[in-house]
């Protein structure tokens, strides 16, 4: 067979792959998730691996259901503390009326008006308030997170089916850590087989490290914000509301921070309408915003050096441009599976295409 007819049957069988993928789509969403989960539990299970009980070591079927059910334990006492409390927020903010707040402020946004159009920011026919309302409701929009749980309460089968496959495979995958290389191998030629295994065994390292590290990293930031907000005198409750985004949505690179800054802030007006504006609620967001920012600080100084640098090995400028690159492709979810969807790729790079100088170049920090 000549050159084009290898071509033409390589470019069918991707478009064949591709197409499975496609069509198997829920069923591979659901074999990463529990490949993920298991990266959390290894550490369990080489901790369990170096307990001897009368001299016999626990079976890697215990130890697997262990680390299972410590990650579950986890999981379940965790939304089991934090969902009452914000459901509670969730609830009382949705009592209030974006209008109604905007009314309160008549006075610092009219201010605010007048100081853009003095100094030529914004055009004399503008209305800065109802610029505001429209941008406060995509803010503070707690209907579609009703709908959220709403449609979820709707497909509990559904859930039901995804938790029970999820955790019946993360199951396997820790009592057998090399059962992926295998299903890989499965598909895979044979004279590949060394370097899949060597890819693998490095994916794995580096994507344990960063998974890891990024859950660390939204709880700190999590309790940072919950700790400095309570501290300024925010109610409790707004305050694990409040640490509880901006946590999860630091994990979105770059304008995370800000999403979750945003989201914060407008809780803290919308939860105080009925005090004075200057005297109460405006050195309130000032302390707020400084909570923020210490926190971006130590994230930014700290966190995220250890996280990024430790676990993917890239510079910072490969970073930016490539969650640059994947968030014009794929919006917000492609920013957050970025890195780790890069690390994959610098590692197979390494293994099958270390000929080429390009390659070289953004691996070599892998060796």
């Amino acid at each position: 067979m000549n050159n084009a007819g290898k071509y033409c049957l390589g470019g069918l069988a991707l478009l064949a792959v591709g197409f499975l993928c496609w069509y198997f789509s829920s069923i591979i969403a659901y074999i990463l998730v529990a490949v993920v989960l298991s990266f959390f539990g290894h550490p369990i299970i080489d901790l369990l691996g170096k307990i001897e009980i009368k001299g016999k070591r626990i079976p890697n079927g215990l130890r697997a259901g262990i680390a299972l059910v410590c990650i579950w334990f986890v999981c379940i006492l965790f939304f089991y503390t934090v969902i009452p409390l914000v459901s509670q927020e969730f609830q009382s903010l949705s009592d209030i009326s974006i209008t109604n707040i905007v009314n309160k402020l008549e006075d610092p946004l009219a201010d605010l008006e007048e100081g853009l159009k003095h100094f030529g920011i914004i055009d004399a026919n503008q209305d800065v308030k109802e610029y505001i309302v429209k941008n406060l409701k995509s803010v503070v929009d707690v209907t579609q997170i009703r709908n959220l749980f709403g449609s979820l309460a709707g497909t509990i089968s559904s859930i039901f089916i995804a938790l029970f496959s999820v955790t019946f495979m993360a199951f396997f995958f820790l009592k057998d850590s090399n059962l992926f290389y295998k299903m890989l191998l499965a598909v895979v030629p044979t004279r590949y087989g060394e370097g899949v295994g060597k890819a693998l065994d490095s994916i794995q390292k580096l994507l344990v490290r960063y998974f890891i590290g990024i859950t660390f990293e939204v709880l700190i930031v999590m309790g940072l914000n919950i700790i400095g907000l309570t501290i300024i005198g925010l109610p409790f409750n707004n305050a694990v509301l409040i640490g509880l985004m901006t946590g999860i949505t630091n994990v979105i690179p770059y304008i995370g921070p800000l999403i979750g800054a945003a989201f914060g802030l407008s809780v803290g007006i919308a939860t105080n309408v009925d005090v004075d504006f200057y005297t109460v609620v405006f050195p309130l967001l000032i302390y707020m915003s400084i909570v923020f920012i210490i926190t971006q600080l130590i994230d930014n100084v700290i966190l995220q050096p250890l996280i990024y640098g430790n676990s993917v090995h890239a510079h910072p400028m490969e970073i930016f441009l490539v969650i640059l690159i994947a968030g014009n492709l794929a919006g917000i979810p492609g920013m957050i599976l970025a890195i780790p969807g890069y690390t994959v790729l610098r590692v197979i790079l390494r293994e099958f295409f270390n000929k080429y100088k390009l390659v070289k170049s953004l691996t070599k920090s892998l060796e």
